[in-house]
């Protein structure tokens, strides 16, 4: 029997992102919208995150309207807030939530995120019952998604969230760039990373060409200082050309030797309202210490935003879209509290809807580098974890001036 109207005329879904933005959070609007708008919803976007539920509200239509996913960031805007009480805010603001949720009519919600975003969509579906679909976000790629890399006929649990692909591919790029300012001035540059709890996309810096690499996974004390300073200064003179880029997440554990301490290092002191600090400035005290210490000239230099700046990616355009029709699956089958994923790492042709799957909101939380991506003692990534970004950004990017010219010597 032909169905006579949509399933879902009259219905109402709206989407909002929270936290940092990415590349690809328009992409991911723009196929969400489309795809719930083809089931017969009419779709609000509301801005700022939660933030756009409190109070009076923040929604705008998004229904028919032309949408540029292609441009980075997020035109929904983005906040940090937290509905729940915290340490920062105590006051419970669920009420304001639910009460703005039954004023705009909406029957079910798009939370575009990462753990601290998705974590409250999910305690909201668990403890209010309100209708919704988690969707992964973040160029830091920790979020648990459960997807498996396939590598020499073993499974490892690996990660694949969308921005991921767009930041690790800038980052690429960024760091290929600056190889010809470090060989002119035959200088090392600390490129610092994004990466609050993890090093997966620091990682993306070695296809650029990096040589070494520091993640959050694996503090650096006395003893690791050490040790890393004399593999800083063997890979410096050994290099042709004398210079050398090494990348650092923003995260990563350093020791001091004036307080005999090993601690992050802070931008800022404050705290957001999901208790998270500002990270910042760990590559200028590296490259100050190897300065010192080596007496080779090192500079730092932070990556800052430009990761996660700017357009939306191939990889992650189609990476968006696939994830979206799976949302269509679950909003079918009223499968809430759930959140669309890739279920191997796959190249781009094998980006559809048949190598996803979905997992449980509340088991998605942050995910480490797996032991076999990155090299402890050779502080640097492995060939696993080439493998695992090939599949995504392709070969490697790197620029190289390929002619040498013979030496000079006096005549007397």
């Amino acid at each position: 029997m032909a169905h006579k109207h949509k399933f879902y005329n009259g219905k109402t879904l709206g989407i909002l992102t929270g936290g940092g933005d990415t590349p690809a959070l328009n992409s991911s609007i723009e196929f969400i919208r489309n795809r719930a708008a083809l089931l017969g919803y009419k779709v609000y976007g509301i801005r700022r995150g939660w933030k756009g539920l409190l109070g009076n509200g923040d929604v705008v239509d998004l229904t028919n309207q032309p949408y540029d996913g292609y441009y980075g960031g997020t035109a929904l805007l983005s906040s940090r807030t937290n509905p729940f009480p915290t340490k920062k805010n105590p006051e419970n603001r669920v009420p304001q939530i639910l009460n703005n949720i039954e004023r705009y009519g909406l029957d079910v919600l798009i939370s575009i995120g990462g753990d601290d975003t998705n974590g409250a969509a999910k305690r909201l579906y668990e403890t209010e019952g309100i209708k919704v679909i988690g969707f992964p976000k973040t160029i830091d790629n920790d979020l648990r998604t459960q997807t498996i890399h396939h590598y020499n006929g073993k499974k490892i649990e690996a990660v694949l969230c969308p921005g991921f692909p767009s930041g690790a591919k800038g980052l690429m790029e960024l760091t290929a760039h600056l190889r010809t300012t470090a060989e002119s001035h035959s200088r090392i540059i600390v490129l610092e990373v994004m990466g609050r709890d993890a090093g997966w996309l620091t990682g993306s810096a070695m296809m650029g060409g990096a040589e070494l690499a520091l993640v959050p996974e694996y503090e650096i004390n006395k003893e690791r200082k050490d040790f890393f300073l004399e593999t800083v200064k063997e890979t410096y003179m050994r290099s042709r050309k004398k210079n050398l880029i090494i990348a650092v997440a923003e995260g990563v554990k350093w020791y001091d030797d004036v307080k005999d301490k090993t601690d992050y290092v802070f931008a800022s002191s404050e705290v957001d309202e999901f208790g998270h600090p500002r990270f910042g400035g760990v590559s200028g005290v590296i490259a100050s210490d190897i300065t010192n210490k080596l007496g080779i000239e090192a500079r730092a230099q932070i990556s800052g935003y430009y990761p996660r700046a700017g357009k939306c990616r191939s990889y992650d355009r189609r990476l968006t879209a696939t994830l979206a029709d799976k949302v269509v699956d679950l909003l079918l089958r009223e499968d809430y509290g759930q959140m669309p994923v890739i279920s191997k790492i796959v190249t781009f042709p094998e980006l559809e809807e048949f190598n996803t799957t979905s997992i449980d909101m509340g088991s998605i939380g942050n995910k480490p580098l797996p032991e076999e991506y990155y090299d402890i003692q050779g502080f640097k990534f492995t060939d696993v974890y080439l493998n695992f970004l090939e599949h995504i950004l392709g070969k490697p990017e790197r620029l190289e001036f390929k002619y040498d010219f013979p030496i000079v010597l006096p005549k007397k």
